[in-house]
């Protein structure tokens, strides 16, 4: 990546990449104190072939779209940051939330980190082995390698009575819920020679889901925050439920806004460019009565399609009694108002567990707790993503600073989210 000699590399500044289908998002912000300051913003359009299905396809085309929204964001900063989060999306990231329970042997002594940990890694190598087999079956590669790239507590209960932080209980039962998510090692290893190429030091990978919840969330360690969150991205939709400040679960598929545009292309005999035009200004008056009845008709098709995957994502968090009653929408494909509508008009969610008709709306980039824009840049749901991956970011830079390493500190990280 090209040097600017008018600009200084800054420990104090970490970058955030949300490489997404249809854009490259670069965010460079300031490190001050628990808040993060947002300082430097950039954007460059991806190539129809980089991406597919929300993972990187070609990494050349993706690194070289990387670089021309790091320069924007750099050079409206006036630093170069150093350390990056990068964000990672696609079908093919599984977010689960397990639960284990076991007996104490001695449950009149303290649980302590060594403890925690090992319970916790016991949950992790279960959820592995759950991740390994689903994403090998959906591929049909047996030997696909998974790793895992984000980990929190969900719930934790000691005889019964919730805990935040178990250490220093006592107790016999104890039951703990953690949320994890695992990506194929062939996507993370794009990201990583993304990174390389960029001269850039990879502090993280994030499953983006994960990233807007911690968006939301801040660092309320008794958030009663409950809500879904839905991510409607270029390549694929993520969706994330929260409830009671935890992550219950994340699902993502591959349909998003540019399964709307391939279909007006095919349905109108146009091309992609023109198709994307079209979607984005589907209530031009200038439009032809006969060209406007099949662009509707195109985005109704997909929105039918679109609308069943996200039936089918949430019939899959059969764990919990009740969905929350409010979706929460981010990402560019969201944008579209249609989508929008038939999240708020139609009785897709009749055959779910909602107690009531959900409400439907935006995130806003003033809901995103501990990230604040000071360029004045950002003003919709479209950067919601890559405001979550500075707090992911800042979150795992915090832990890698803490001169001790001992058992605590370790625990401490997958206690916080």
């Amino acid at each position: 990546m090209k040097l600017f000699s008018s600009e200084k590399t800054d420990d104090a500044h970490i970058v955030a990449l949300d490489i997404g289908t249809e854009y490259t998002k670069a965010l460079i912000a300031k490190v001050n104190g628990d808040d993060l300051e947002i300082v430097g913003v950039g954007r460059a359009r991806q190539e129809v072939g980089n991406m597919f299905g929300g993972a990187i396809a070609d990494i050349t085309g993706v690194v070289k779209n990387c670089e021309a929204a790091l320069v924007q964001a750099e050079e409206q900063a006036g630093v170069q940051a150093k350390k990056v989060i990068i964000g990672i999306a696609g079908e093919f990231v599984k977010g689960l939330t397990s639960t284990i329970r076991y007996k104490r042997p001695h449950p009149d002594r303290q649980l302590d980190a060594a403890e925690v940990e090992l319970i916790i890694d016991k949950v992790q190598e279960r959820a592995a082995v759950k991740a390994q087999k689903q994403i090998a079956f959906e591929t049909g590669n047996p030997d696909v390698e998974v790793k895992l790239v984000n980990s929190a507590i969900v719930s934790i209960h000691i005889d019964g009575y919730k805990v935040t932080n178990p250490i220093g209980f006592q107790g016999r039962d104890v039951a703990i819920q953690i949320y994890t998510a695992f990506a194929p090692m062939v996507h993370i290893g794009a990201l990583e020679r993304t990174a390389s190429e960029l001269d850039l030091e990879l502090v993280a990978v994030a499953a983006e889901p994960f990233a807007v919840a911690r968006a939301v969330l801040g660092n309320d360690a008794n958030s009663t925050f409950t809500a879904i969150l839905c991510d409607v991205g270029g390549g694929s939709t993520d969706i994330a439920v929260i409830n009671d400040g935890g992550v219950e679960g994340t699902r993502m598929f591959g349909v998003a806004g540019r399964s709307f545009t391939k279909t007006i292309a095919n349905d109108l005999g146009v091309g992609y460019e023109a198709a994307e035009k079209l979607k984005l200004n589907i209530d031009d008056p200038k439009i032809k009565p006969s060209v406007q009845q099949t662009l509707q008709a195109a985005v109704d098709k997909t929105l039918d399609v679109w609308i069943g995957g996200v039936e089918l994502a949430l019939g899959e968090f059969d764990a919990i009694d009740h969905l929350p009653n409010k979706i929460l929408l981010c990402g560019g494909g969201s944008s579209l108002e249609a989508l929008v509508e038939r999240l708020q008009k139609s009785d897709w969610y009749k055959e779910l567990p909602f107690t009531r008709r959900p409400i439907v709306q935006h995130v806003k980039p003033d809901d995103v707790v501990g990230v604040t824009d000071k360029t004045g840049d950002i003003t919709d749901h479209t950067m919601i993503t890559a405001m979550g991956l500075l707090r992911v970011g800042y979150d795992t830079m915090d832990q890698q600073d803490q001169t001790s390493n001992n058992l605590r500190d370790k625990v401490g990280k997958i206690l916080r989210i």
